[in-house]
C-alpha cells in the first residue's frame, strides 16, 4: 500500500455535522438573547474548535462571563443532539474499512470535544478506525501538531509513511505542522476555490478520487 496510515478530519471530512452544529448553537444564542445564525454562518466558523465557534457567533462586545455560558450551554446541547441530521458522506463508510481490510492504519483527529468525537464515531463508524481522539485536556488542537503526533504513535506510523485527509485551511497546516502529506476534500466547509487559496495539493473531489490518492 502506498501509506502505512491514513488520518482524517471528522467534521466535513468523514461526517456531514453542520446542521446539528447550527441548529445547537442557535438554541444557545437564542436562550440568551442572541440572534441566530445561518447555516452557512456556522460552516465558515468550523475548524478551530467549539470555543471559537461560539466566539464567532457572538458579538465581539459579549462579556467573558456570558460568553462561557453560551459555551457551556451549546456543548450540552450539542452532546444531546449531535446525531440527529448527522449523516456520513457517501462512501466513506466503505473507504475507511477498504484502508483497514488492506492493513492500512486509520485514525480519526478532531478539534471537537473528545466526548463528542467518541460519541459520533460510535454512531457511524463502529470499530472502523483504530484511533478516535477530540480535544482533550494536554493535547494542543489542530493546527498545532500534538494531536496527529499522538495518534500517529498511538497506532505506530510514522510521519513520512502517513497522510491526512481533511476539509478546511486548518486541517492542510495541521498535516504540515506535522509533517505529513494532506488531502483536500471540497465536499465539506470549504469550497475548491478556498481549497485552492489555502495551498491544497491536492484537492480529491469524489470520494472514488481520494481512494485511488490513497492507493486503493
Amino acid at each position: 500500500m502506498k501509506y502505512d496510515a491514513v488520518l482524517f478530519d471528522l467534521d466535513g471530512t468523514v461526517l456531514d455535522t453542520v446542521e446539528d452544529i447550527a441548529d445547537s448553537l442557535n438554541r444557545a444564542l437564542e436562550n440568551h438573547g442572541f440572534a441566530r445564525i445561518s447555516t452557512a454562518q456556522a460552516e465558515s466558523f468550523l475548524g478551530n474548535g467549539t470555543r471559537r465557534l461560539v466566539e464567532l457567533a457572538l458579538p465581539e462586545s459579549c462579556p467573558e462571563s456570558v460568553k462561557e455560558d453560551v459555551i457551556e450551554e451549546y456543548r450540552g446541547l450539542y452532546d444531546r443532539f449531535c446525531h440527529e441530521k448527522t449523516r456520513p458522506y457517501r462512501g466513506m463508510v466503505e473507504l475507511i474499512k477498504a484502508l483497514k481490510a488492506a492493513g492500512v492504519k486509520t485514525a480519526i483527529v478532531s478539534n471537537k470535544p473528545d466526548s463528542m468525537v467518541q460519541t459520533l464515531a460510535t454512531v457511524y463508524y463502529p470499530g472502523v478506525p483504530d484511533v478516535v481522539l477530540g480535544e482533550r485536556e494536554g493535547l494542543a488542537r489542530k493546527p498545532a501538531p500534538d494531536m496527529v503526533q499522538f495518534a500517529l504513535k498511538a497506532i505506530g506510523a510514522e510521519a513520512g509513511r502517513s497522510i491526512y485527509v481533511g476539509d478546511t485551511e486548518v486541517d492542510i497546516l495541521t498535516a504540515r505542522n506535522a509533517g505529513l502529506g494532506c488531502i483536500s476534500v471540497p465536499w465539506g466547509f470549504r469550497s475548491r476555490e478556498q481549497l485552492e487559496k489555502a495551498g491544497a495539493d491536492p484537492i480529491a473531489d469524489t470520494v472514488e478520487e481520494l481512494a485511488r490518492y490513497l492507493g486503493l
